[in-house]
């Protein structure tokens, strides 16, 4: 996107107050999006943008800035704009630029923009028709298929030579929303799958079909579910997109962007316990074509799976490079932002809670009475406490070791910390689902998995009576 030429008079522009880091961050990103609403087209677009993000490190300080403008004008304008926030002598210089080896996890062969509009449409009427073919009282549908590209170059320089990457980030996600009517009121059931992956990943490899009929019997079976009870029960939580309960609640906490200034409930937590002796956790975003996986991180660091918590102990955090200098932590690969427009820091990137021993079926069997929650809706959590609320969109009672009647208004209520050290059985049936993260570095692509798991006690907010 600019020469090694002008990136080195950017690079030592930006270093020439004193900085001991400098970065350059550019990208050309094209999404395209097909929504269809009741199998009717309702909107088509394929914006293109690109721009460039310029950082300074210099000590525990750091400036940052951003600009759509890429002429050399420009780009040394923002650096030397940047640069007057310090006022120290050059300590680095920049001499040449030398292209880096960028390991390939993410490989695509058939890409989902080069398939023709027609075929994709008719994918998307087909699932239509599935969930519209499940009962007469789901009276809308929205099918679509979002798609987003970057191609990405980073230049980054902490002595004489600078090194340049160059990386594609290629994700798709379908999304199924199904909305049923009754007389008691309407109900929403949502699909989003998604993969760093090609055409075949949606056509072959995932059950878009049962999907599809899944989302329609949701809605119409949450129609007339009863009021969830509220109280001290013991919850069984699904595998798959349950873990945006760990992703909330203690995923976050974990970050180095938090721990690094105190402001975690986990800062200082490295060798100590901080969960039940079954709980093992990790960040992996290596995982090849997975939703939340890459081939580098926003920094030009190499992604890692990094182990967060092994048998309870807290053994690691996701470190960025600028909180990394206040960990006294080498940076792995978790720095991430939404667009050249947003600074990096660390976030999660396919984060789950390891596979255990246990049977699902056995956990469930084990459990006289209790809650079941298969899948999450909205929440809040705050970082510094851990105090953290969620409310299900699918759950049910269950009652003498048998999955029972669903209930709606379902809230889990506690803290990261109580979450994990109240954590009793541990399913070997690990899976991931996809969704979307917001905090600071913006809204990203991430993956939050764990297998069944069983939390001996938490607090279920709920309109209805006693559990019985």
């Amino acid at each position: 996107m600019i020469s090694n030429s002008l990136a080195l008079k950017v690079l030592n522009a930006a270093l020439a107050t004193g900085g001991d880091y400098a970065e350059i961050y550019l990208e050309d990103r094209t999404p395209e999006s097909v929504m269809l609403e009741n199998g009717r087209v309702e909107s088509s677009s394929a914006p293109e943008s690109y721009g460039c993000g310029l950082r300074i490190l210099n000590g525990f300080r750091s400036v940052y800035g951003y600009t759509s403008d890429l002429t050399a004008k420009s780009l040394i304008g923002l650096a030397e704009k940047l640069a007057a926030s310090f006022e120290e002598e050059r300590k680095i210089t920049v001499e040449r630029i030398k292209k880096a080896k960028v390991k390939q996890n993410i490989i695509i062969k058939d890409h989902v923009k080069d398939v023709p509009i027609e075929e994709r449409l008719a994918y998307l009427k087909e699932i239509d028709g599935i969930v519209h073919g499940v009962d007469p009282r789901i009276v809308r549908v929205q099918t679509g298929l979002v798609t987003d590209v970057k191609n990405i170059e980073i230049f980054n320089a902490e002595g004489p030579v600078a090194n340049r990457f160059t990386n594609v980030e290629e994700r798709t996600r379908l999304v199924i929303i199904a909305i049923a009517a009754g007389e008691q009121g309407i109900e929403t059931s949502f699909e989003g799958p998604g993969a760093s992956s090609g055409w075949s990943h949606f056509t072959k490899e995932l059950d878009y079909r049962r999907l599809a009929k899944e989302a329609g019997e949701k809605a119409v079976m949450m129609l007339t579910a009863k009021e969830c009870p509220s109280g001290r029960y013991t919850v069984v939580i699904k595998n798959g997109w349950g873990g945006v309960l760990f992703h909330e609640a203690c995923g976050h906490p974990l970050e180095a962007s938090a721990t690094s200034k105190g402001l975690s409930v986990f800062s200082n937590s490295i060798g100590k316990q901080i969960a039940s002796t079954c709980v093992s956790a990790w960040d992996d975003g290596t995982i090849p074509n997975e939703w939340g996986s890459d081939n580098i991180d926003s920094e030009g660091v190499p992604t890692h799976k990094n182990e967060l918590i092994r048998d309870g102990i807290c053994v690691g955090f996701m470190v960025d490079r600028f909180s990394g200098r206040r960990l006294n932590m080498p940076p792995n690969g978790t720095a991430r932002r939404q667009s050249y427009r947003n600074c990096p820091t660390s976030r999660m990137s396919n984060t789950y809670i390891a596979a255990g021993k246990d049977n699902p079926e056995d956990i469930i069997k084990d459990t006289p009475l209790g809650i079941y929650v298969a899948n999450f809706g909205g929440g809040s959590v705050s970082p510094a406490t851990g105090e953290f609320n969620f409310s299900a969109s699918e759950a049910y009672i269950i009652r003498d070791g048998k999955i029972c009647e669903p209930v709606k208004g379902c809230t889990l209520i506690g803290t990261g910390p109580e979450v994990l050290m109240a954590i009793d059985r541990v399913g070997n049936d690990l899976a991931l689902g996809q969704g979307n993260c917001g905090a600071a570095s913006g809204s990203i692509p991430v993956n939050v998995g764990q297998p069944t798991i069983r939390l001996k006690e938490i607090t279920v907010g709920g309109r209805g009576g006693k559990l019985e």
